[in-house]
């Protein structure tokens, strides 16, 4: 029985390997049948969607087991591949397998033919990206972590690119792949400052090391920056807005729902386990910057008619949401708060599975619909819940889901978060306890726009009249999308119902990076979630649902009792005019007037005014992003400038470079001379 015990362990990490090459030989297989299409999408992307299913499974199961470690003879002579499973990794690696297996078969029906990359290649670069983001999970040195992170930026960045014919899907991919790099340099630095001149790459070695505060805070900098590039945090939230409306449907649910996450793995991988000392300023530098970046995000979102870039303003909102639980676990964690470092932690870790299931939910749905109608603007939408039910009715869960409300995951999470907040008059320090009150509000505010949002945006695409005739002939989803949908849309169900259950899931790894945990405490009280005693705050959930379903079903009998056979339909009320279309309904730049009104100093807006002398005049009204024109053209112009310099030393004359050789010799000799 011993001997077992021990071998249980390593057989979770090598399953993990397993599914990771696994996704490879697919993608491979792919290459192989290039333009295969039936072969691709009803055959390799189903398997790669139950490699997802099975690496769920393994990750679930690895949750309760010891950390595993593993070192991989491939790579550099002298620089192998050290591996580690532990259970901050699995929790990632279980939210990596739920979404994509999700999002994999809701591609096996989405792809068709003829759209950019070919089917094959396609399926090669997908499952890559999938393969190399569980290899970050899995990383235990910088070597490694670098190379799986470059090959998912590379591989997410021709994915963006698929359809690479349309110039403005070539610029998005770029800038993309540009902040990408710039990213991946703060990180690199930062492993450079967290290995203190050992020459020893690995994780293991990092952890041993005693770093002093000013170092220690470098290292804390450059991870901010480093993996603040790839999830979006302000002001480095540019590429995604561009990105995902250029990537295909399924490929932005990856990118929005899975990919984001594994910068929060890289932050709390070096803050809770390589630096593990953390300082309680740093805590307020993410507390702040996550907080602005929630809500700019939600703030933007409410004003765009672009689905696509409507949720990827939202996907910046909830990484604001799960920076600043990160930010309240560090403070706690510096005042040795372990309890309530707990409960912010499992809110973070909540929300990180719970926007991983409904933010892919949303993005396959807004690709149905923009398969059936080839519209992305929301002006041109409406009415779809007649002709798209399946699309309508699964949409709605990510978006009841998204707005916080219960009893779906993203209120848990939120509401969690809350409470994490409202302890906060505990800390020693005066001036946090005066501040967070506010940053509460502020939270809720957050959560309150969010809900406006989603409300506008199934609104106006699933309510009220079609805007536009042919979508009268909108199809809904097929087998595999609906089968997709339905999947995400019950994981984020199951969240939003069994709380209980899902925070003793995330119990060891709230063990492990603070040293406290939930699970006993929720545990204890049956079906209603306390985080931390009955007196202070609880939820049930199922209690909730029960109650909303005995008072609709009185209702019905009510109804059917009193007042069956009294009804009398009738036109609705249209203000006294008698034909009314669909061009009298609320737009979504109407929808969002208020908010732009409230928030106006957040935008640069440029307004089109009509000429009296048109024959159709129009008014426009075009929100920009003031951080493009404050921030970042400068520094292009800067860039541009100084290229324009360097570009005077190449004259293509050979004389003068061997002149530039020459003159560089002499500089060099003069310098060891001295």
């Amino acid at each position: 029985m011993n001997g077992r015990a021990e071998l249980v362990p390593w057989l979770h990490l090598d399953w993990a390997l397993l599914a990771m090459a696994a996704w490879l030989l697919v993608g491979i297989a792919g290459v192989f049948a290039l333009r295969r299409f039936r072969f691709v999408s009803r055959i390799l992307f189903p398997v790669g969607s139950a490699i997802g299913l099975a690496l769920f499974a393994i990750a679930l199961s690895a949750l309760f087991a010891p950390a595993q470690t593993a070192v991989l003879p491939i790579g550099l002579p002298t620089l192998p591949f050290h591996l580690r499973l532990d259970a901050l990794s699995a929790f990632f690696l279980m939210v990596i397998g739920a979404a994509s297996a999700g999002v994999s078969i809701f591609a096996a029906g989405y792809f068709r033919q003829g759209e950019g990359t070919p089917p094959g290649l396609l399926c090669f670069e997908y499952h890559l990206f999938l393969a190399s983001m569980a290899g970050v999970v899995l990383a235990d040195d910088a070597y490694a972590f670098m190379v799986m992170w470059e090959t998912m930026a590379l591989s997410s960045f021709f994915l963006v690119t698929a359809n690479h014919r349309i110039p403005e899907i070539r610029r998005a991919g770029y800038l993309y792949l540009l902040v990408a790099h710039i990213g991946a340099i703060g990180i690199l630095m930062c492993f450079g400052v967290l290995q203190a001149n050992t020459g020893d790459y690995t994780f293991a070695n990092m952890r041993a090391q005693e770093l002093s505060p000013f170092w220690a805070s470098a290292g804390f900098g450059l991870a901010l920056f480093g993996f603040g590039a790839k999830a979006g945090l302000l002001p480095l939230h540019v590429w995604l807005p561009e990105a995902h409306p250029a990537a295909p449907s399924p490929v932005s649910a990856l990118m929005s729902g899975v990919m984001l996450k594994t910068a929060v793995y890289g932050v709390m991988r070096v803050l809770f386990d390589l630096l593990h000392t953390p300082l309680w300023w740093w805590g307020g530098v993410l507390l702040v910057l996550g907080l602005a970046t929630a809500l700019f995000g939600v703030v933007f979102a409410a004003v765009q008619v672009d689905m696509k870039r409507l949720l990827a303003y939202s996907s910046i909102e909830n990484i604001g949401l799960v920076f600043a639980g990160i930010g309240m676990t560090v403070i706690f964690s510096a005042y040795g708060m372990q309890p309530l470092a707990a409960l912010a932690l499992t809110a973070t870790l909540y929300h990180v599975a719970s926007h991983a299931l409904f933010k892919s939910l949303l993005f396959v749905g807004t690709g149905s619909v923009l398969h059936a109608t080839g519209q992305r603007n929301l002006g041109k939408l409406g009415g779809l819940i007649r002709s798209m039910p399946w699309v309508a009715w699964a949409t709605l869960v990510g978006v009841l889901a998204s707005a916080g409300l219960p009893p779906f995951s993203g209120f848990v999470s939120e509401w969690l978060l809350l409470q994490s907040f409202l302890f906060t008059p505990g800390l020693p320090d005066s001036v946090l306890n005066m501040s967070i009150p506010i940053v509460a509000a502020l939270i809720a505010l957050v959560a309150a726009l969010a809900g406006y949002t989603m409300v506008k945006f199934f609104g106006v695409i699933f309510l009220g009249q079609p805007r536009e005739e042919r979508l009268v002939q909108a199809h809904d989803a097929g087998r595999w999308e609906r089968a997709g949908m339905l999947w995400l849309a019950a994981g984020s169900i199951a969240l939003g119902l069994f709380p209980i259950q899902f925070i003793q899931l995330i119990d060891p790894v709230t063990q492990v990076l603070v040293g406290a945990g939930l699970g006993d405490t929720v545990a204890a009280n049956g079906w209603l979630l306390a985080p931390t005693s009955l007196e202070r705050a609880s939820y049930g959930p199922v209690i909730f649902l029960l109650g909303v379903a005995a008072c609709c079903a009185l209702a019905f009998l009510l109804v059917r009792r009193f007042y069956h056979g009294r009804m009398r339909r009738a036109a609705a009320w249209d203000c006294g005019h008698r034909w009314q279309t669909a061009r009298m309904q609320d737009t979504a730049e109407g929808f969002g007037q208020p908010i732009r009104q409230i928030f106006e100093p957040f935008f640069r807006m440029q307004r089109d005014l009509p000429s009296p002398f048109d024959a159709k005049p129009h008014y426009r009204v075009t929100v920009e992003d003031p951080l493009w024109h404050w921030l970042y053209l400068p520094i292009a112009a800067v860039v541009a400038r100084v290229a324009r310099l360097v570009g005077l030393l190449q004259q293509g004359r050979i004389a003068i470079y061997l002149l530039y050789s020459f003159v560089t010799l002499i500089a060099m000799l003069l310098a060891v001379s001295r």
